[in-house]
């Protein structure tokens, strides 16, 4: 069985040789914000990687394969101290999954976005509470400019549950 390091290291391996796709089909961003577990906040930090769109059959439902490596700092919250599950430690995690837009490439809101992946982390937390997570994100993209709200959980599948929920600010250009 791997330990979680070394499926740390394999997603590393899959987010670098996913950089050597073609390079015209990427949007890479630099995303930056607050997150919360409960009501205690701590910073977090992305960078997300967006290929080229798919379409849905004969419909302007389209998806975008998308990996994300992101770090969430740890908050020291004093009645957590010394349970098996802290909110002390920071946790790196690496996503993989897909971006959906809807609409005709010039509709007022076709820069909204929904998107969904499967995740691992390194360290569980009392926010994250097992080495796989789900995320979901709600957002606005512009060419160089987005908007997130991202929610970080293991949907009840382990331990306490509380997730992460943030509001984040990228950055991007094309590749």
């Amino acid at each position: 069985m791997l330990h979680p390091p070394s499926r740390l290291r394999g997603a590393l391996t899959l987010l670098l040789a996913s950089a050597a796709l073609p390079a015209a089909a990427a949007h890479l961003e630099v995303q930056g914000g607050r997150s919360y577990m409960d009501n205690h906040g701590a910073n977090a930090a992305f960078v997300e990687v967006t290929f080229a769109p798919h379409t849905i059959g004969n419909s302007r439902l389209d998806w975008s394969p998308e990996i994300l490596a992101g770090w969430i700092d740890g908050r020291d919250v004093g009645r957590y101290r010394g349970a098996r599950f802290d909110a002390g430690p920071s946790v790196a995690l690496l996503a993989g999954g897909a971006r959906f837009h809807y609409g005709a490439p010039d509709a007022w809101y076709r820069p909204l976005f929904f998107s969904f992946q499967l995740a691992g982390i390194n360290h569980t937390t009392q926010a994250l509470s097992s080495h796989y997570q789900f995320v979901s994100t709600l957002g606005w993209q512009g060419e160089h400019l987005s908007f997130q709200l991202r929610h970080v959980s293991n949907g009840g599948l382990n331990g306490p549950n509380r997730g992460e929920t943030m509001a984040l600010v990228g950055v991007g250009f094309d590749l």
